[in-house]
Parts: structure tokens; C-alpha cells; sequence
């Protein structure tokens, strides 16, 4: 088979695993503003833990690069937020305060995914056999963010399918970047870590400043507290065991 194909094939199948994120919410057909408290703290922990895992990725292909691309990042998260706040948003519906956190959301996850596209890529300029591994772990660490913005929309009356579409979508870019940086692999390398940093950046910085202060407000601080540290440690030991 093409080995261009074989990238598609292998890249699509990390973004279609996002989606599976969304099926505990077919278990949860109303959640009161305790609940939604939790699932922002959850998806604040499972966001912070993947950033770790991008920042110790992209370190290894300079840390310097990382740190830059990370900066951009907020900088990126500022300037998205302040043209959302000067425009009416409206997403899945809903309009003000939760369309704009849900418009975010699928923001920052569809830019931390062009990395994770670029990775897979990359990965296959060492083999096939490598970037099988690579592939299969960016697949199975693509379910849990596919949850953490599930956490997000199915609180604000998003449909499950809704949901699993949306997450579908943040992981688009794959399958986009994967083919061009396995054509390409030796110009991209390089610009890695600052995609990984960036993407790191923008979600830690919405973390801050979205999810875990909304949480707060409407839960009590010692759960929201203990959610979101477990979930942080369960996703950094789970990439690490990955």
C-alpha cells in the first residue's frame, strides 16, 4: 500500500478516537450546576495533564522552542478571547458566557491537535513499526481529551452525537498535518516543539483562566479541588504508562 495512504488511514483513526470520549455522557441525560462544577474540574485535570505531556515531548526537541511556542500560546488564548468578547457568540444554540467557554474549548483542542498531526507524521519518517507505537498512543490519549470536552458541552444541553462530532472536529487537523509532515519530515521537525509548546500554553492558560475559576463558583472548593489534582495525575500516569 502507498505509504501516503497508510498515513491517512493511520492518522484519521487518531482523530475518529477523540469521539469516543463522549460515550460516558450517554449514562448522564441532566446534570444540575454541582455536577457541571465537576466535569469542569475534570476536564481542567485531564487538559493540565496533557499539557504536561506536551511540554516533556517538546522539550526533548529543544526546550527553548518549547517555551516560546508555550508563550505564543497564551498570547494566542489572549487574543481569541478578546475577539469573542467583542463579538455575540453563539455555538450549539446556546449564546453569552457558555457559548463562548464551548467556541474556546473546540479552539484550543483544534490547535493542540496540528501538533499531535505534525507528531504522527513525523513518526513515520522512523519506520512503520514506530509510528504504529506513536500512532496507537496519540489514538488512546486522543479518548480522554474527547471527554474533557464532552465535560464541557454535554453540561450546557449538547447532545451526546453533538458531542463525539465536535471532538471529531478538534482532531481533524491529524489526518491534515500528518500526511505533509511524513512528506516533508526533516523541514517540520524542527518547528515541533514550538507547536507542542504552543498548544500547551493555550490549554494550561484556559485551564487558569476558564474552567477551574467557573468551577469553583459552583461547586464546593475541596471536591473541585481533589477532581481536578486526580484527574491531572491520572493522565500524567497514564501518558507515562503509554
Amino acid at each position: 500500500m502507498n505509504p501516503v495512504v497508510v498515513v491517512l488511514i493511520y492518522s484519521t483513526m487518531t482523530a475518529l478516537a477523540t469521539g469516543l470520549g463522549a460515550l460516558p455522557f450517554l449514562f448522564v441525560n441532566t446534570m444540575s450546576t454541582r455536577a457541571v462544577s465537576y466535569a469542569n474540574a475534570l476536564a481542567a485535570g485531564l487538559m493540565m495533564g496533557a499539557s504536561f505531556g506536551l511540554v516533556a515531548e517538546g522539550t526533548g526537541y529543544g526546550a527553548s522552542q518549547t517555551v516560546a511556542g508555550g508563550v505564543l500560546g497564551v498570547l494566542f488564548i489572549l487574543a481569541t478571547q478578546r475577539w469573542l468578547g467583542n463579538h455575540e457568540v453563539e455555538f450549539g444554540g446556546l449564546r453569552g458566557a457558555g457559548a463562548r467557554q464551548m467556541a474556546l474549548m473546540i479552539v484550543v483542542m483544534t490547535v493542540h491537535s496540528f501538533s499531535e498531526g505534525v507528531a504522527v507524521g513525523v513518526s513515520f519518517g522512523g519506520g512503520t513499526a514506530l509510528a504504529a507505537v506513536i500512532t496507537i498512543a496519540i489514538a488512546v490519549h486522543n479518548i480522554p481529551e474527547g471527554l474533557a470536552i464532552s465535560a464541557v458541552m454535554r453540561p450546557r444541553g449538547q447532545s451526546v452525537l453533538k458531542c463525539a462530532g465536535w471532538s471529531i472536529f478538534s482532531s481533524l487537523p491529524q489526518p491534515l498535518m500528518a500526511v505533509p509532515a511524513f512528506l516533508l519530515v526533516e523541514t517540520v521537525r524542527p518547528v515541533l516543539p514550538y507547536g507542542l509548546g504552543f498548544a500547551a500554553g493555550a490549554m494550561v492558560f484556559m485551564v487558569l483562566v476558564e474552567l477551574l475559576p467557573e468551577a469553583y463558583d459552583q461547586g464546593p472548593r475541596p471536591v473541585v479541588g481533589a477532581l481536578a489534582s486526580g484527574s491531572i495525575i491520572g493522565m500524567v500516569l497514564f501518558q507515562h504508562y503509554l
